[in-house]
């Protein structure tokens, strides 16, 4: 459609179909600053992961992929992740790359 040439004047120039309105980002849920500590259970090392309130589908998948990076075993319950094993550090260093706020206790 081809607009008249008074009113592309009057407009700058643009026609109206080339105005691109602002779009404002979408602001991303905030991380939770996550807590790595070593534990003891049953007298087995483990490395526990703390900070969610609840268990979520973001909990279990960041286990997931947790223990696939490190090739161990762990699991979770009530919104931790406990991982066989003393891995803090790279538990650590794989949670920093993934965005999240890391503060490595013991």
């Amino acid at each position: 459609m081809e607009l008249p040439e008074e009113l592309l004047q009057q407009m700058g120039g643009m026609p109206v179909a080339d105005v691109e309105e602002e779009v404002s980002p979408k602001k991303a849920p905030k991380k939770p600053a996550l807590r790595v500590e070593k534990d003891k259970r049953k007298g087995k090392t483990a490395t526990l992961i703390t900070g969610y309130a609840e268990e979520t589908d973001e909990v279990r998948e960041l286990a997931r992929m947790i223990k696939q990076k490190l090739a161990i075993g762990g699991s979770t319950r009530d919104g931790e992740i406990l991982l066989q094993g003393d891995v803090r550090t790279q538990a650590a260093e794989i949670l920093q790359q993934a965005g999240y706020k890391v503060r490595v206790i013991n």
